[in-house]
């Protein structure tokens, strides 16, 4: 049989070229050890149990957050064959293993977006009361859309909801909540709220929602965010990232809407109170409009008696001022040529005067004068 003989870079090749045809995506779960990151981009680690140990090599956007040696992860990859460094895996996605390695990553991670500010209290919005359009971001077969759903409609109609579906578990699940959120945040008509929800579960289930990836969304999406994952006991920290956190789904749209049962109550008994206010308005303002007319009455009395008063007293002095009533107390008015006589010394004898009295008048001659 004749040998096979390969140069260098063609046993590469050829190898790599088999081993995309036999294994072109494979996942490995082990110990994670020897972690280190060099230049702020490049992940190196392997992976190992009691009797082998794999190398691997991928970028820090694979990494799901924190990790450190211990720690039990699987990873899913491309395996290949370096022409100078040999034989590793090339990272896709790395996902902690168990409760122990999930708690731990989520520790680490939280940590580290505790120190950036994320969960600050003062990065809270407020959600708006109740939104005119959501963002809902679940498994559209889940209980979780289900209930939100039923809840919202039976507490509050006319509520828009964009319903963006994806898993929300698993290894798909992270990339997929990322583009939805980004999805929502570009929308031509921004939502008011975005909701970020799921059911109950496994600590494995519930895993993607403590990713950084997924945390990270949350907190820089420009859309206001409540995240509602598991129950009430379970905490993500994409909860913690969120404007409002809800304890399950259902709870979610109880805070997003009020009861319009409730509301249409609380709007019959405003009803009452304003129409028995307005009863009371228009019984005070009646009382009011009937004393002003008794004191615009009693003030035009008093005006038409004052008036009457005036006008007697004007009577009386244009009586007394009235040249009639001279003559008819006895006095005369004497004109000479047409002009009224005031003095003696406007007369002379011989002079005609014509004497009014207060029946008529005469004509007269003066014959004599004596100046007093």
């Amino acid at each position: 049989m004749e040998q096979l003989i390969f140069g260098v870079s063609d046993f590469v090749a050829y190898l790599n070229q088999t081993l995309e045809t036999a294994y072109p995506y494979i996942t490995i779960e082990g110990e994670l050890s020897n972690l280190r990151v060099s230049k702020n981009r490049w992940v190196y680690f392997d992976l190992k149990d009691e009797n082998s140990s794999v190398k691997f090599f991928g970028t820090v956007y694979s990494l799901p957050g924190p990790l450190e040696d211990g720690m039990v992860v699987r990873v899913s990859g491309n395996p290949r064959l370096h022409n100078l460094y040999g034989f590793s895996v090339n990272v896709q996605t790395i996902t902690p293993v168990g409760e122990g390695a999930l708690r731990r990553a989520a520790d680490l991670l939280a940590a580290k977006l505790q120190a950036e500010g994320l969960f600050a209290p003062e990065r809270k919005r407020f959600l708006p009361y109740p939104p005119a359009r959501i963002a809902l971001i679940t498994a559209g077969e889940s209980a979780a859309y289900a209930d939100f759903m039923k809840i919202l409609n039976a507490r509050w109609r006319g509520v828009a909801v964009d319903h963006y579906d994806v898993q929300v578990q698993g290894e798909p699940a992270v990339p997929q909540i990322v583009a939805a959120i980004a999805a929502a945040n570009a929308q031509a008509e921004v939502p008011d709220v975005l909701v970020l929800t799921r059911g109950g579960g496994s600590v494995d289930d519930l895993a993607v929602f403590s990713t950084e990836q997924v945390t990270r969304a949350v907190a820089t999406s420009r859309v206001p965010t409540l995240v509602a994952i598991g129950h009430e006991i379970d905490i993500s920290l994409s909860e913690l990232a969120a404007d409002q956190r809800a304890s399950t789904p259902s709870n979610a749209a109880e805070l997003l809407t009020p009861d319009r049962t409730v509301v249409l109550q609380q709007l019959e008994l405003t009803r009452t109170d304003l129409n028995e206010a307005l009863v009371r308005i228009v019984a005070h303002r009646k009382d009011w409009l009937d004393q002003q007319r008794s004191e615009l009455n009693r003030g035009l009395r008093l005006a038409y008696q004052a008036a009457q008063f005036r006008v007697q007293a004007l009577r009386q002095l244009l009586e007394a001022y009235n040249p009639t009533a001279a003559l008819q107390r006895g006095y005369a008015l004497v004109h000479s040529g047409g002009t009224l006589v005031r003095q003696v010394a406007q007369m002379k004898v011989g002079d005609t005067v014509t004497v009014t009295l207060s029946d008529g008048s005469a004509t007269a001659t003066i014959t004599g004068k004596e100046q007093g």
